[in-house]
């Protein structure tokens, strides 16, 4: 049972100003407000195999991931950029890809979020059925935050 939404923002910043952001994975708490804290796991730059655990609130519970890059393309002036980010979690594998493609002197910036039951079990099932709608749109909110918050980030640099 998949589940999966897709936002885009239109960002006034060049696709290399975004992707700065994007990639500053130990400065993201101080510039996404959803998170409460970032520990490293990896060392260096910003690319495959990057590795870190991240700290969210969501309904009052702070929840701790462990998070990966498991594809990075920085943006050129010929091509768009994109990087994918994986986790999993409570039998869930979630990924996130994030697309910069310069538009009218910015960049639109678009987020694909999934998540995938990875051995669901009956009781998986129904709480997805049940709880999916609500937690997509939980979801939904807390992404559309973070875009606003990388935008407002990156048009800062």
């Amino acid at each position: 049972m998949d589940h999966k939404t897709t936002l885009t923002q239109h960002v006034n910043a060049s696709p290399d100003k975004v992707w700065a952001v994007i990639s500053d994975i130990p400065g993201s708490a101080a510039t996404l407000s959803g998170i409460d804290s970032i520990q490293m796991l990896s060392e260096g730059g910003y690319g495959e195999g990057t590795r870190w655990k991240e700290t969210r609130t969501m309904m009052g519970r702070a929840e701790t991931v462990e998070m990966w890059v498991s594809q990075a393309e920085p943006p050129s002036p010929a091509q768009a950029g994109s990087t994918t980010v994986k986790a999993l979690q409570g039998g869930a594998d979630y990924t996130t890809r994030f697309t910069l493609a310069g538009r009218d002197g910015g960049t639109d910036l678009s987020l694909t979020f999934g998540a995938e039951v990875v051995k669901p079990t009956l009781l998986s099932k129904v709480a997805m059925a049940l709880f999916g709608k609500i937690g997509m749109s939980m979801t939904r909110k807390a992404l559309a935050k973070d875009l606003a918050e990388i935008a407002a980030k990156a048009e800062s640099l």
